[in-house]
């Protein structure tokens, strides 16, 4: 700042005392060193976007089963979810006003309270299509897993900050991956959330490699599980063609799915359909086919599908777009975030959106075999909403201590 303040041209003396020229070039400096508050309104208008568009095909997707479910009300689904949206915005709004420094010192306990709700999901947990991943007070459900999401977020960029530069052996990383990998095996063993258990361990993967100096050992990791993946199925579905575990069972619906359309192919070959009859502007909102009844779940997992089948390729890439600008900016607060642990917070949040979109996409489309994940803002739930906007509000508090000169 002192380069750019010698620059300047002095007030003549003419005419001026020296008592100006000194108040004139403080004032000068001052504004020139003054350091502007930020605050990413872009991603906020893209959160409030992509809610709004979420509730628009929520009403045109759930409108019909709503119908036949709820005697008649057309808008049970979307009203639910309209309130939640709303409610969890406005908190939202309020929690990115909390210095996310503040809110990190809370990171051990809710990660706690996540491990004991994923673990008595097992015992009280309520069973909905054949697994027992909610448990419910009252009239109220909840989803430990979305919660376990957030806690790894929140605990692992503490965790590695509090390492440091020991980070950079052995036993240091290896300790942070245990806390990410046994809150994904939690969620795999008490849940039954295969997905979830992959985002988080996605999540733990991804933020150790951000903080950690050296490459290699990832990309040798990254490249040998990918094979062990690959053996492990080509294993399977050689070996298991009647086998009764339903996981053995995706994989084979996934690569033939009119052969197995009564053991899940039916629910991908209707998704299908549905994308493929939109074309390239889509049959128009509100006259999706496969929505009244041919494709169930409809509202959650496979929304993407009636999105393509009502808007069409158009629609599909404008949502990929929006998507996309989400994730800009998530990385543009990670970069220029003040610190290590708001960088990693940021980086968790950009992680987490990025794999439930590629992968819900994936899913959709039947690139890979079928796992029970929502597409982020968009698909019904209203657990998910809650703490996405508890994300969105961590991303925007990082984004507050953000100074530009």
């Amino acid at each position: 700042m002192a380069a750019r303040s010698s620059n300047l041209r002095p007030v003549p003396k003419s005419r001026s005392t020296g008592k100006t020229q000194n108040s004139n070039r403080k004032y000068v400096r001052r504004v020139l060193s003054t350091e502007r508050d930020y605050f990413d309104y872009n991603l906020l208008a893209i959160v409030i976007l992509l809610t709004c568009f979420g509730l628009v095909m929520l009403y045109s997707t759930s409108a019909y089963e709503a119908m036949l479910e709820s005697a008649g009300d057309d808008m049970a689904y979307f009203r639910k979810q309209a309130v939640i949206s709303v409610g969890a915005l406005v908190l939202a709004l309020v929690g990115s006003q909390i210095d996310y420094h503040f809110l990190a010192r809370f990171s051990v306990p809710i990660y706690a309270v996540s491990m004991f709700f994923l673990f008595i999901t097992k015992f009280i947990g309520r069973e909905v299509n054949g697994a027992k991943r909610w448990i419910y007070f009252g009239p109220i459900s909840f989803q430990p897993a979305e919660l376990a999401k957030l806690a790894v977020i929140l605990f692992i960029p503490v965790l590695i900050v509090k390492i440091g530069y020991k980070l950079k052996g052995v036993k240091a990383p290896c300790i942070v991956f245990g806390f990410g990998l046994l809150s994904a095996a939690f969620t795999y063993v008490f849940t039954e959330n295969l997905s979830t258990a992959i985002i988080i361990a996605g999540i733990t993967v991804v933020l150790v490699f951000i903080a950690h100096p050296k490459t290699a050992p990832f990309v040798i990791a990254a490249v040998a599980g990918a094979a062990l993946v690959a053996l492990v199925v080509l294993i399977l579905v050689n070996s298991a063609a009647n086998s009764e575990n339903f996981r053995i069972r995706r994989i084979q619906v996934w690569i033939d799915p009119e052969s197995y359309s009564s053991l899940g192919g039916y629910q991908v070959m209707q998704g299908l359909y549905a994308i493929g009859s939109g074309g390239f502007f889509g049959k128009g909102l509100g006259n999706s086919a496969q929505k009244l009844g041919a494709l169930p779940e409809a509202q959650n997992d496979m929304i993407f599908s009636i999105i393509c089948e009502e808007l069409g390729v158009f629609g599909a890439v404008l949502v990929i777009l929006m998507f996309v600008l989400m994730l800009y900016r998530l990385f543009f607060i990670a970069q220029n975030a003040p610190d290590l642990l708001g960088s990693l917070i940021a980086s968790g949040i950009f992680v987490h959106i990025a794999l439930q979109v590629v992968l819900n996409i994936a899913v959709v489309t039947n690139m890979i075999p079928t796992t029970g994940i929502t597409l982020p803002f968009v698909s019904y739930g209203g657990t998910s909403i809650l703490f996405l906007m508890a994300e969105m509000a961590l991303a925007l508090s990082v984004s507050r201590q953000i100074r530009f000169k």
